[in-house]
């Protein structure tokens, strides 16, 4: 049985070939997920995540390779570009974190290692009862205004603020009792 080349399994890609191409992830996709593991400081699924996104970027692009036989170090290539941008957005996301938590007005006396709780606290929410919670507890808007913002029902908010409310209240010690 004769392996194709990556060259070959390239320009059978190129022609249109679903499997040549499939062929080529098959082959290149533990080296590609093994660097972004790596590279993302050993997060899995962040990894595999990225390894998809350099694949169907590559798919994409394919066109563009400029020699086919290197089509790993091109993936690598696609993967480290991805890394960056998904490194540069955490990093955008945490001073946006930080930069949310210093403007949330606590009650005197609450300590920086309380807000950090908050935030952990906060951080472990699901994400709808977490934009829930964000729009009506931290920023004021109504019920009725976070509806509308979050496309979800009144209901719905309703009910993620009050769950949220009692998950933050637990994880920071507090009582749920109003």
């Amino acid at each position: 049985m004769v392996v194709p080349t990556d060259a070959e399994l390239v320009r059978a890609a190129r022609a249109g070939s679903d499997a040549a191409f499939g062929r080529l992830v098959e082959r290149h996709q533990s080296v590609v997920r093994g660097f972004l593991r790596r590279t993302l400081g050993g997060e899995w699924t962040e990894a595999d995540d990225v390894a998809q996104e350099t694949f169907l970027a590559g798919w994409q692009s394919l066109r563009s390779l400029k020699d086919p036989a290197g089509v790993r170090s091109w993936f690598l290539g696609i993967a480290w570009r991805r890394a960056q941008d998904r490194l540069r957005s955490g990093r955008r996301a945490a001073e946006r974190d930080r930069s949310w938590l210093e403007t949330i007005v606590l009650p005197e006396g609450v300590s920086h290692e309380d807000r950090m709780a908050l935030a952990s606290a906060l951080g472990a929410l699901p994400p709808d009862q977490r934009a829930c919670v964000a729009l009506c507890l931290a920023d004021g808007l109504s019920h009725s205004e976070a509806a509308v913002a979050l496309n979800l029902s009144l209901g719905t908010v309703k009910s993620h603020v009050a769950r949220g409310r009692t998950r933050l209240l637990a994880a920071l010690g507090g009582s749920s009792v109003a």
